[in-house]
C-alpha cells in the first residue's frame, strides 16, 4: 500500500506493508534518529511527533498515520542553527549517551508548543514517557525549563555547579566529634566550610606510635592553575545526539544484508541428544544454519581478564550442553529477519533435562549437579562442587580479634539478580570489506579483546579482523563481553555476505548477561567505645552459567571492607556456578553488594553500642596518612604500602550531614501513618595495588593547528572522550575543539585493556597526558627555532605560542614550519601502565517516608557528596552522578529479576522491570568536593559509578530510622516492608 506522509515538511508517497510499524518505515527512510529501544512503546526512544503529538512509533502502524504530518528531531534544528532546546541540552550536559535524547527533545518540544511556561512538575510529566539510564533526568528537566525561559524572551540564570572549593576545605585528618574520638585532641585551630565551623584535630604521640597502618603525614602539593580542566566543556557527543546524527551499532544498513536469529534453550540445564535442522535449511530464503556440529569446539572466555590470572575458559561458540534458559542452541541466517525467525520454529531438538541449580548455596551441596562436567574447559577451581574460583585476602588474626572484642555482631544480606537494561539493544554487523578484512561492527566495549578472542574461536588470523566500535547507547557493564560476534562472524564467513544480529527487548531481559545475585555475611568485633577490632566479609557470588564478571570483580585490589581499617581483617569470596544467565559487570567496580552489607551493618552496630552512626564511621574510617589495610587478592603484594595521600571524606560527611538535617531529623519518632527517617552511607573505590592494565595513544599535529589523537574507547555515556580531549587541550594550550579524537576502530585505536570505566579514565587520561606532553616538547623546539629563543621561555595559550618579549607564532604556523621547511611530521606515541589508581570517596544521604499501613516507600531526597579531586568537568560529572543515583534507586526499590522453579526468567519487558521515570525521581542534590590534589591528571578523579554504592544502604538505614525495621534483601518493595512491619509489631506485642 502507498501512504502519503508529510515528514519534516516534505510530502512523500511511500510504500508500506499493512503490518509495518511506523518505526520501521521511518528507519527504512533513513531517519535513524528514531531509535529502536523496545517493542512495547515504553522507553520513548522512538518518539516522533504525529500532528504535533508525541507518539511511540514502535507500536503504531505506518498505515495509521497516512495523511499526517510527522516530525523527527532532524526537523527541530541543525548544527548551524540549533533550537533553544538543543542548545540548553548541550549547555547543561543533559545528553548522556545520547540514545534517548531525540525522543526526549521531541516530548519537550510538544510540551513547550502547548505550554510555554511549564512548571518543573509539568516538564517531568511530559518526559515521563522517555526512559533514561544515564542522566537521572535532573539536567534534562533543567534544560527544558531553561529553553522555555529563552523562548519566552526571559533572561536565563547563569549555570551554577555545586562545587565546594578546595579553599574552603581543611587540610589534615578526619574531624567531627573530636572530643569523642580516641587519640584526638583539639588543636584550637578552626576552619569554615559553608556555615559549619569545625575544629581541626591533631595527632597525639600515642596515636602516631600505635597504628601499624599509619604513614607519615602527606604534604600538599602546590596548586597548578588550569585553563581547560575544570570547565563545563560541552560533551563531545552532544551536538550529534541533539541533532539526531549519532549512529549506534544497529543504525547501519548494508547492501545484501542478511539477518541472523539465535535458537535458545528453553531449559536451564539440559543435554542435546538430537538436533535436526533439515526443515529449516529447506525453507526458502534461509542461507545457513549452524549447530555445535558445524563449529570448532574451542574453549574461551567472553570477557578480558587481567594478565596475572590463570586463564579460565569455560564457554564454547555452540555447545551440546545447555546451562541456562537462553543458552545458544543454533543460529540461522536468512534474507530477512522474519524468515530467520520462522526457520527457528522448524528446528527440531531433543533435550535431556538435567537438575537445575538457582541458589548459589545449593551449588556446593553434596551431590549437586555439575554445571561444567566437560573435560575441555580449564581454569575452573573445583568443577565437582561448582566453584569457579575462590578469592581470599587477610591481615592479622581475625579469630583472635573477635575473641578480644567486647561486642561481636553478625548479619546476612541478599542482593538479587537484576538486568543492567541499557536502552540500546545488543546489535552486531559483520561483513568483508574490499580488502577482505572481516569487519565486526558491535556495541561491545572491549574491541581489542574481542578481536583476539574471535581469531581463536573462528580460526581467522587476527590481522584479518577489524572491530569497529560505534558509540554505545549506555553500557553499565552489560557490554563488557563477547555476546554474539562469533556467531555473526561465522555466518559471514559461510555466506560471504553482511550479517546483522540484533536482540529483541525480551531477549535482552531473558538471555543477555545480568548483574547476578550475592549472599553476604558481615561480622565485626568492637570495643564498647566504638573502636573496630576485627572485621570479616564472606560472599557467595553467583557467576551464572559461565565464569564472567563476578569472578573478575571479586579479585579487584579494593574491597569495601578496607573502608574501615583495623588490625584483623578478612575478605573471602566463593564464586559459584548456577543455571542463571552469565553475570555482567557494572560501572566502576562491582561493589554495590559489599556496601549494602557493610554500611547497613555499621548502623546496626551503632544502634547496639548506643553511638551515633556518623560518630562511629568517623572514628573508624580511612583517613589521610593511613596505609591501605588489605593486601591485593591478586597481582602483587604492594597494597599495604599504598598511603592515602588525599581524602576529603570529612568534608563530604559534613556536607551531607548538614543538607540532610541529620541532627534535627535522626531518631525523631512519630506515631503518624507516614513516618520519615534519614540514613547515610559512605563508600570509596579505586585500586590500591598493582593494576595489570595498559593503554596506548598517538597524536599528530595537523597543518591547521588541530591535533589528531588516537586513544581511548567509544563513547558510552561516561563522557570519557570529552575528558580525554580536555586533558589533551590542557597540556597543549589549545581548546577542546582543536582535539580530534579517533578511537572507534582497532585498526587505528591503540591497545587498551582496562575493564571498567574508572580504569579507562585513568589509563586513557594518563597515556593521553604523556603523549601530549611529548608532542608539546616537539612543538616548543620548532617554535623556539622560529622565534630565536630557548624553548623554556615559551608559553602556549589558546593555540598561540608566545615568547618573553611579545614575539609569537600560532600552532598552525609551527605545523607548516615543521612540514614544509624542516620536512618532518610532528607526531608521537606513548604507552602507560598503571601502578595504582587514586581512591575516590563519597557520602550519600537519603530521607524516606514510609507508609506503615501499606509498606509504601517514598524517597524524599537523595544527597551525594563526592571527593572529586579537581573536578575535570563539573557539568558532566554531575550528570554522571545523577544517572548513577537513578539507577541505584531502581535497584534499591523496584528492579529485580524473577525466575520460576525451572529457571525460566519471568521478567521480559519494561512493564515487568520498573525503572524510575522523570516524574518518580526525588529531589537530587549533588556536591563535588574539590581537594587540593595535583597528582597525575591535574588532580582529577573518576566518579563514574561510585554513586551506585551508597544509595541502597542509605535507604535501608533511613527505613531503620523511620520504623525500626531492618530489611536485609534488595529491593525494598512495599511487600517486604509491610511483612517486616507486621513481624516487628508481633514481636512488640508478645
Amino acid at each position: 500500500m502507498e501512504l502519503e506522509l508529510r515528514i519534516n515538511g516534505v510530502t512523500e508517497g511511500i510504500e508500506a506493508a499493512p503490518n509495518e510499524s511506523l518505526l520501521s518505515l521511518l528507519r527504512r527512510q533513513g531517519y535513524t534518529s528514531v531509535k529502536h529501544g523496545c517493542e512495547t512503546g515504553e522507553c520513548g526512544a522512538c518518539t516522533v511527533l504525529v500532528d504535533g503529538v508525541p507518539r511511540p512509533s514502535c507500536v503504531m502502524l505506518a498505515a495509521q498515520v497516512g495523511g499526517c504530518s510527522l516530525s523527527t528531531v532532524e526537523n527541530l534544528g541543525s548544527a548551524e542553527k540549533l533550537h533553544p532546546l538543543q542548545s540548553a541540552f548541550i549547555e547543561l550536559g543533559a545528553v548522556g549517551c545520547g540514545f534517548c535524547t531525540s525522543g526526549m527533545l521531541l516530548s519537550a518540544q510538544a510540551l513547550l508548543q502547548s505550554n510555554p511556561t511549564p512548571s518543573e512538575e509539568d516538564v517531568r510529566d511530559a518526559l515521563s514517557g522517555n526512559l533514561c539510564r544515564c542522566t537521572g533526568y535532573a539536567k534534562p528537566v533543567q534544560a527544558v525549563l531553561r529553553a522555555a525561559a529563552l523562548m519566552r524572551g526571559d533572561k536565563a540564570e547563569p549555570v551554577k555547579h555545586a562545587i565546594i572549593s578546595a579553599d574552603e576545605q581543611h587540610v589534615g585528618q578526619m574531624d567531627g566529634d573530636t572530643d569523642k574520638q580516641p587519640g584526638l585532641v583539639s588543636s584550637g585551630t578552626t576552619t569554615k566550610i559553608g556555615a559549619v565551623t569545625t575544629k581541626i584535630p591533631t595527632l597525639t604521640p600515642q596515636m602516631l606510635a600505635a597504628a601499624s597502618t599509619a604513614a607519615a603525614p602527606v604534604v600538599p602539593r602546590p596548586r597548578i592553575p588550569l585553563q581547560v580542566m575544570g570547565t563545563a566543556t560541552p560533551a563531545s557527543n552532544a551536538l550529534k545526539a541533539t541533532t539526531g546524527k549519532t549512529m549506534f551499532a544497529g543504525d547501519q544498513t548494508l547492501n545484501r544484508m542478511a539477518y541472523a536469529r539465535i535458537l535458545t534453550s528453553p531449559h536451564a540445564h539440559a543435554v542435546i541428544r538430537a538436533i535436526d535442522v533439515s526443515h529449516a535449511q529447506a525453507l526458502s530464503g534461509v542461507l545457513a544454519v549452524l549447530t555445535y556440529k558445524d563449529v570448532p569446539r574451542v574453549p574461551y572466555s567472553s570477557i578480558e581478564r587481567i594478565g596475572s590470572e590463570e586463564p579460565l575458559r569455560d564457554q564454547y561458540c555452540l555447545d551440546y550442553v545447555m546451562r541456562y534458559v537462553g543458552d545458544r542452541v543454533a543460529v540461522v541466517v536468512a534474507e530477512t529477519a522474519e524468515i530467520a525467525e520462522q526457520a527457528l520454529t522448524l528446528i527440531n531438538v531433543e533435550y535431556e533435562a538435567q537438575p537445575v541449580i538457582l541458589d548459589p548455596r545449593q551449588a556446593m551441596a553434596q551431590g549437586a549437579a555439575r554445571i561444567h562436567a566437560e573435560g575441555e574447559s580449564h581454569g575452573i577451581l573445583d568443577a565437582t562442587r561448582n566453584i569457579a574460583a575462590r578469592v581470599r585476602t587477610e591481615v592479622g588474626d581475625v579469630e583472635k580479634g573477635f575473641a578480644a572484642s567486647e561486642h561481636v555482631i553478625e548479619t546476612e544480606y541478599l542482593v538479587p539478580p537484576t538486568q543492567q537494561a541499557p536502552l540500546e539493544k545488543y546489535s552486531v554487523i559483520t561483513y568483508f570489506d574490499p580488502e577482505e578484512y572481516l569487519v565486526v561492527r558491535t556495541n561491545s566495549q572491549l574491541p581489542h579483546y574481542l578481536r583476539r578472542t574471535l581469531a581463536q574461536v573462528i580460526g581467522l588470523p587476527m590481522r584479518r579482523i577489524r572491530v569497529e566500535q560505534p558509540e554505545i547507547g549506555g553500557n553499565f557493564g552489560a557490554r563488557q563481553h563477547m555476546e554474539g560476534e562469533d556467531l555473526c562472524a561465522l555466518l559471514t564467513m559461510v555466506t560471504k555476505r553482511p550479517v546483522k544480529l540484533e536482540y529483541s527487548r525480551a531477549e535482552e531481559f531473558q538471555h543477555n548477561h545480568m548483574r547476578q545475585q550475592y549472599i553476604l555475611r558481615m561480622k565485626t568485633g568492637f570495643r564498647r567505645d566504638g573502636t573496630l577490632v576485627a572485621s570479616q566479609m564472606v560472599v557467595l557470588a553467583d557467576t551464572g552459567a559461565y565464569a564472567t564478571h563476578v569472578l573478575t570483580n571479586a579479585i579487584q585490589a579494593v574491597n569495601a571492607l578496607a573502608l574501615y581499617p583495623c588490625q584483623n581483617m578478612r575478605f573471602l569470596a566463593e564464586v559459584l556456578y548456577t543455571n542463571h544467565a552469565p553475570a555482567s559487570s557494572s560501572q566502576g567496580y562491582e561493589l554495590q553488594h559489599e556496601y549494602l552489607a557493610l554500611e547497613s551493618h555499621l548502623d546496626d552496630v551503632a544502634r547496639q553500642l548506643g553511638i551515633d552512626a556518623l560518630t562511629l564511621r568517623r572514628r573508624n574510617c580511612l583517613k589521610v596518612g593511613d596505609r591501605y589495610p588489605l593486601p591485593p587478592t591478586v597481582g602483587g603484594s604492594n597494597g599495604s604500602n599504598i598511603v592515602i595521600e588525599n581524602c576529603e571524606l570529612a568534608a563530604c560527611l559534613r556536607q551531607v550531614e548538614e543538607k540532610l538535617g541529620w541532627k534535627a531529623k535522626r531518631g525523631q519518632k512519630s506515631n503518624d501513618r507516614y513516618r520519615r527517617g534519614v540514613g547515610m552511607a559512605i563508600s570509596f573505590y579505586g585500586d590500591a595495588g598493582i593494576v595489570n592494565s595498559t593503554s596506548g595513544a598517538s597524536i599528530k599535529l595537523n597543518e591547521d593547528g588541530s591535533f589528531d589523537l588516537f586513544a581511548g574507547r567509544s563513547e558510552n555515556g561516561t563522557q570519557l572522550n570529552t575528558f580525554l580531549s580536555q586533558i589533551a587541550a590542557e597540556v597543549l594550550g589549545v581548546t577542546s575543539s582543536d582535539i580530534l579524537l579517533h578511537n572507534a576502530d582497532t585498526s587505528v585505536a591503540p591497545f587498551e585493556n582496562s575493564a571498567n570505566d574508572v580504569a579507562a579514565f585513568y589509563m586513557g587520561g594518563n597515556v593521553v597526558k604523556k603523549a601530549t606532553e611529548q608532542i608539546r616538547r616537539q612543538i616548543m623546539m620548532v617554535a623556539a627555532r622560529m622565534l630565536g629563543v630557548v624553548p623554556e621561555t615559551l608559553k602556549i595559550n589558546n593555540g598561540i605560542i608566545r615568547g618573553a618579549h611579545g614575539a609569537q607564532v600560532t600552532m598552525a604556523q609551527v605545523a607548516m614550519q615543521a612540514m614544509y621547511t624542516e620536512n618532518r611530521q610532528l607526531m608521537t606515541t606513548a604507552s602507560w601502565k598503571a601502578q595504582q589508581m587514586p581512591l575516590t570517596f563519597a557520602v550519600q544521604g537519603i530521607e524516606v517516608e514510609v507508609d506503615i499501613e501499606t509498606g509504601g516507600i517514598r524517597i524524599v531526597k537523595a544527597i551525594t557528596a563526592i571527593d572529586a579531586g579537581r573536578p575535570i568537568n563539573p557539568a558532566l560529572l554531575e550528570v554522571q552522578v545523577e544517572g548513577d543515583v537513578a539507577q541505584a534507586l531502581g535497584r534499591s526499590i523496584s528492579e529485580e529479576m524473577f525466575y520460576d522453579a525451572d529457571g525460566v526468567p519471568l521478567i521480559t519487558s519494561w512493564q515487568d522491570s520498573h525503572l524510575f521515570s522523570a516524574i518518580e525521581m526525588p529531589e537530587l542534590q549533588t556536591y563535588l568536593i574539590e581537594s587540593n590534589d595535583t597528582s597525575e591528571l591535574f588532580g582529577a578523579r573518576a566518579v563514574a559509578g561510585i554513586a551506585l554504592y551508597g544509595i541502597a544502604p542509605a535507604i535501608s538505614n533511613a527505613i531503620f530510622d523511620a520504623v525500626d525495621i531492618r530489611i536485609r534483601q534488595l529491593p525494598f518493595t512495599p511487600e517486604r516492608i509491610l511483612r517486616a512491619i507486621h513481624a516487628y509489631m508481633a514481636r512488640q506485642a508478645s
